[in-house]
């Protein structure tokens, strides 16, 4: 959870820094990858992480401009690229413009439990967490590069003159 705004605004930033490295990577191709039909598209899962962002915020009582979960999947990755960004980068603002390190502590019903701002904020940055793991396994599948996050992808290890680790 975290208890100050200048903790949320640095790992904010780094998180959203890794999210944005893989929606820039992504094609419009690559959004119908699916591991089957009844599995959510690589497209549908990066726009989810993009309306999560309104989502979960809204019920704290934020106000920044963010898509809702009910707007519609563009069929453009970058559409998907260039929304997250905004709607990333309004978010961080919105904190820092609306709440103090005491607006943390305040508790807020979001979908329908009792949760402080803090933990909303830290619960927010792992389910985009989540979501990104989900997002390379369909990445591979699909053919695309994928940019290492926590560390080096695999043909990074090779631009760097070194061996991947073993399997």
């Amino acid at each position: 959870m975290f208890t100050s705004i200048q903790s949320f605004s640095e790992s904010w930033k780094q998180e959203c820094e890794s999210t944005q490295k893989l929606l820039d990577a992504l094609t419009d191709a690559s959004l119908a990858q699916q591991v089957t039909p009844q599995d959510r598209t690589l497209g549908r899962i990066a726009w989810h992480i993009v309306t999560s962002l309104h989502d979960f915020a809204s019920p704290t009582g934020l106000e920044f401009e963010a898509p809702g979960p009910d707007a519609a999947i563009p069929s453009s990755a970058q559409a998907i690229a260039d929304s997250y960004r905004k709607a990333s980068g309004n978010l961080a603002d919105a904190v820092a413009a609306q709440w103090t390190d005491a607006s943390l502590q305040e508790v807020r019903n979001v979908f329908g439990f009792q949760w402080p701002n803090g933990l909303t904020l830290s619960l927010l940055k792992d389910h985009q967490i989540h979501h990104r793991g989900q997002m390379t396994v369909l990445m591979r599948q699909a053919g695309l590069r994928v940019p290492g996050v926590y560390g080096p992808a695999r043909e990074e290890w090779a631009e760097m003159n070194m061996e991947a680790p073993a399997l």
